[in-house]
């Protein structure tokens, strides 16, 4: 009789480049804007940012509604400033519903994407039991967070090479590590080109 394993694997993949205007094209709306994307290619999500082609718009805000690594529902409020210049937010947008705006700007804005991204390997309890990272053109910091960036905590950490397409194996010994409140990866685009988790 077979033996049989608990243990699953998830593979993410994600090449997108940051966007500016991804989500919203140059527009000046009144309130509502007019959404030309609403999530991403890899699965995964991003930090967002705003960006003002005006001089004239200082605490002028943008709030952007929509889902996070976890599918659970976030918003986040992006207060512009009183230069023509990107702002970048702080939380990660899987899906996006909607962007209102405070006011009318004074010239045109757009809402995209940065290269910071994370994915959910797993939204419950779960063991990560090893890992394989193939490695982009930069090297960077993957870093391994229980539950979501927002909510959660680093529980370790792991270097790419800088080499494109090395790959970084790891077996984790006995158990594994336990994220008790599901696992999410949090890396930049461009560090790497595809990583493969192993878990139970």
């Amino acid at each position: 009789m077979s033996g049989r394993s608990d243990v699953s694997a998830i593979t993410i993949s994600d090449e997108v480049v940051a966007d500016a205007d991804f989500i919203v094209t140059a527009a000046r709306p009144n309130t509502t804007a007019t959404l030309a994307n609403t999530s991403f290619a890899s699965g995964g999500a991003r930090l967002l940012s705003v960006t003002t082609a005006g001089t004239s718009d200082n605490a002028k805000t943008t709030t952007i509604t929509g889902t996070d690594t976890h599918g659970n529902s976030i918003s986040e409020v992006i207060t512009s400033t009183g230069s023509a210049e990107a702002v970048n937010g702080a939380k990660y947008f899987k899906t996006v519903s909607s962007v209102v705006c405070s006011a009318q700007y004074a010239g045109n804005i757009t809402v995209g994407s940065q290269a910071a991204a994370a994915q959910a390997v797993f939204t419950e309890r779960m063991r990560l039991k090893g890992f394989s990272i193939v490695s982009g053109g930069t090297a960077g910091v993957i870093q391994f967070y229980n539950n979501t960036p927002e909510d959660g905590t680093v529980l370790f950490k792991a270097r790419t090479l800088g080499t494109d397409n090395t790959t970084l194996d790891r077996t984790i010994p006995e158990d594994g590590i336990l994220f008790p409140d599901g696992m999410v990866v949090q890396y930049t685009v461009a560090t790497i080109d595809m990583m493969t988790f192993f878990y139970a």
